[in-house]
């Protein structure tokens, strides 16, 4: 398995890190704001997905089969419900979470009380609110379950435990880091110089699976237009094809 970063795929964001090989993605169209049911913990075993994050974390770093041992061992599967907010904003975040089976969206408010939808998060992708992470103050990210969604969560000190007993796992993660990064400033320049039509026809040409599952007026959101703006737009390029 390939990741694809950020230079194939702009999927990072200023204050999250999303990333990973994309794959199609159920998703719905409710939005929750609250929180919703409670998350489920999965046994390990039950999950696919500690073969799926361990092929994620070998495109970079070799692992030895005791160092596997003990990077599953911190892991904690969780079943998140369809529409579960895992991440609201004024949280402390406190874990990376990596997508094994469906697909999260991160998103924000402004002051207005007005969306603005960040990234979204298939299978096989990392997310978390970086800033909150690393500094462990309040972030502004919401995190949302777009269906029911299993995932993976490394707690921030677990991390720093891994650190210190594989070191090469600095490396990883400093990888992960600069990635989102480029991500971000990438994203941020292409809302400068781009036009909406430029941003949308550069969303499906780098998540052409995603297009099709992800309700409109989130992508609309993605881009930074209003769904109202979206709709004509789309059906000017079409005109134009």
């Amino acid at each position: 398995m390939k990741i694809i970063w950020p230079e194939q795929a702009s999927c990072g964001f200023i204050y999250g890190i999303v990333f990973g090989k994309m794959p199609p993605c159920p998703v719905v169209n409710a939005v929750s704001k609250r929180f919703s049911s409670a998350l489920f913990p999965l046994p390990l075993s039950f999950m696919s997905g500690a073969d799926l994050i361990l092929e994620n974390i070998a495109a970079f770093i070799h692992l030895e089969d005791q160092e596997k041992e003990l990077f599953t061992s911190l892991l904690k599967p969780v079943m998140v419900p369809r529409k579960k907010i895992l991440l609201q904003t004024g949280d402390i975040c406190r874990y990376s979470t990596f997508v094994t089976q469906g697909c999260l969206r991160g998103f924000t408010y402004d002051r207005n009380g007005m969306e603005h939808v960040l990234s979204f998060a298939p299978k096989g992708w990392w997310i978390a609110d970086m800033y909150s992470l690393i500094s462990q103050k309040p972030g502004i990210l919401n995190i949302e379950a777009l269906a029911d969604t299993e995932v993976l969560r490394l707690s921030k000190t677990d991390q720093e435990r891994i650190y210190r007993e594989i070191p090469k796992f600095e490396r990883f993660f400093r990888i992960i880091i600069e990635k989102s990064l480029v991500a971000s400033q990438e994203r941020v320049l292409d809302n400068l110089s781009l036009t909406a039509e430029e941003r949308y026809t550069k969303f499906c040409d780098k998540y052409p699976s995603l297009i099709e599952h992800v309700p409109l007026k989130q992508v609309a959101s993605y881009i930074g237009v209003t769904p109202e703006f979206f709709s004509k737009m789309r059906k000017n390029l079409l005109k134009k094809k």
